[in-house]
C-alpha cells in the first residue's frame, strides 16, 4: 500500500494551500484610503502703509491698508502690500500709479534686499521720466517701510537697463525716493 503522507504529497498540499491564500489576497478589493485632513491656514490681518501719488503727480501719499496674510514673514507681507498697491487707492484724493487691472509685480526678498519683477506691461506704460520715478518710488517706499535695505527692479525676470527712461541698473534705496 502506498503512503498517503509522502513527502511529495505534503509539499503539494502546502503549495496548493499557499496558492489558494494568494488567490484570495489578490482578489480582495483594496482598502479605501482615508482622505487627508486639510487645514486651512489661518489668515491674519495686518496694517501696511501703501504709497500712491497726489493728483498733481508731485508727491507720494501714504494710505494705511489692511492686508490678509497666512504667513507673517516679510516676503509674504510685501507681496500682499504690492497686490493692494496695484489695486489702487481707496482715498479719492490719491491717484493710482498703474492703470486699473494691471497685474501686481512679484516681489522676492533675499538677505534684506527686495527684488521686484515687473510684468512686461509696466515697460509699455509710456509715463515719461517723472511718471516712471513715481511708479518706482511708490513701490520702493511701500516695501522699505516694511523692512529692507533696497529694491532692485527686473522686467519679466530679467535685468534691464531702463524701464523706459529711468536707469534700473542700480538698486533703489530709501534716499533715492526721499524727496517724493
Amino acid at each position: 500500500m502506498k503512503r498517503v503522507f509522502s513527502l511529495f504529497n505534503v509539499v503539494t498540499l502546502v503549495l496548493l494551500g499557499a496558492s489558494v491564500l494568494a488567490l484570495q489576497a489578490v482578489q480582495r478589493p483594496p482598502e479605501t484610503p482615508e482622505a487627508p485632513k486639510l487645514e486651512l491656514a489661518e489668515r491674519t490681518a495686518l496694517k501696511v502703509k501703501v504709497y500712491f501719488t497726489d493728483p498733481q503727480v508731485q508727491r507720494l501719499e501714504p494710505e494705511t491698508r489692511t492686508v490678509q496674510v497666512t504667513q507673517q514673514d516679510t516676503g509674504s507681507v510685501a507681496q500682499a502690500a504690492l497686490n493692494v498697491w496695484a489695486g489702487g487707492p481707496n482715498d479719492k484724493d490719491h491717484l493710482a500709479v498703474v492703470p486699473k487691472g494691471t497685474a501686481a509685480p512679484k516681489v522676492y526678498l533675499r538677505s534684506g534686499h527686495y527684488y521686484v519683477d515687473l510684468p512686461a506691461a509696466y515697460s509699455k506704460l509710456r509715463y515719461g521720466t517723472s511718471g516712471e520715478r513715481m511708479l518706482l518710488c511708490s513701490v520702493t517706499r511701500t516695501l522699505l517701510d516694511l523692512k529692507g535695505q533696497d529694491v532692485t527692479f527686473l522686467v519679466e525676470g530679467k535685468n534691464v537697463e531702463t524701464l523706459g527712461h529711468l536707469d534700473l541698473r542700480e538698486a533703489f534705496a530709501g534716499r533715492d525716493c526721499a524727496d517724493q
